[in-house]
């Protein structure tokens, strides 16, 4: 007997926590960032929650791929598969070593290119977000659980959230000039979408670099609560499975657009 889908967004919810909680061991007790091959930091941390995800991953359901990130920058790619796991240990690395809260921990499941269900969980908070796309979206923390919902466009205008690391890009300046804007907030990491997720935003595009372990969780859980992430040159939902695992330019909306 398989498990279900909702067997399995509860195992990445569990992993999600174990690993938040090796994250904050390694901070309280201070780590040295070092840069990869593409000069994007990695610490302990990452690796120290990557290993508890993979693993518990990998027990409980054998059967399903993990395409992890760190895994991936030391070489170890699986072969391509219809079902896997997208896992990213710290979303927000730079946030994490600057001592910053707005990193996260993303695990999610990819079916037929498609993310199916999702974690997103905020150690520095206790924060967890989950999603199961057509089922719905929560958020669990230390007042227990609650579902959470994207929210439709205000007359009033629009509230923009985008990367902290992308925050005087031209492109983005261009792309915004078209909406009535009530206010932006630059923020690291997955976070971001669930903001949206949790109808506390409307709109983050991103026109800056992402990997699939960086958005296929997140995504999971925005569409769960009704929202949409969009390839932007197609305006379809973002797929996975891609050559490199890199993602194209991408909007990120609530409902009733």
């Amino acid at each position: 007997m398989g498990m279900t889908d909702t067997d399995l967004l509860a195992l990445a919810t569990s992993l999600a926590a174990r690993a938040g909680e090796a994250i904050l061991a390694v901070r309280a007790r201070g780590f040295e960032t070092i840069s990869k091959a593409d000069n994007s930091p990695v610490t302990e941390a990452d690796h120290a929650a990557e290993r508890i995800i993979a693993a518990g991953l990998r027990e409980a359901a054998p059967e399903i791929p993990v395409v992890a990130e760190e895994e991936i920058a030391a070489g170890r790619v699986p072969e391509q598969a219809d079902c896997f796991w997208l896992v990213d240990p710290i979303d927000g690395t730079r946030e994490f070593a600057a001592g910053r809260e707005d990193f996260a921990v993303c695990i999610g499941l990819v079916r037929n290119g498609v993310p199916v269900l999702g974690v997103v969980g905020q150690p520095a908070t206790g924060a967890i977000f989950g999603g199961l796309v057509g089922v719905g979206a929560w958020r669990r923390d230390a007042n227990g659980q609650q579902a959470i919902a994207a929210r439709r466009k205000p007359e009033a205008g629009i509230e923009v959230v985008a990367s902290r690391h992308y925050a005087n890009d031209s492109a983005l300046a261009a792309y915004l000039a078209g909406f009535k804007i009530a206010g932006v907030k630059n923020m690291g990491s997955a976070l971001k979408f669930t903001l949206l997720a949790q109808g506390q935003a409307d709109l983050y595009p991103r026109f800056g670099r992402t990997m699939e372990w960086d958005t296929a969780a997140a995504q999971a859980v925005v569409e769960a609560a009704g929202g949409a992430v969009l390839n932007y040159a197609t305006m379809q939902p973002l797929r996975y499975g891609k050559p490199g695992w890199e993602n194209p330019h991408f909007i990120c909306h609530g409902q009733g657009w």
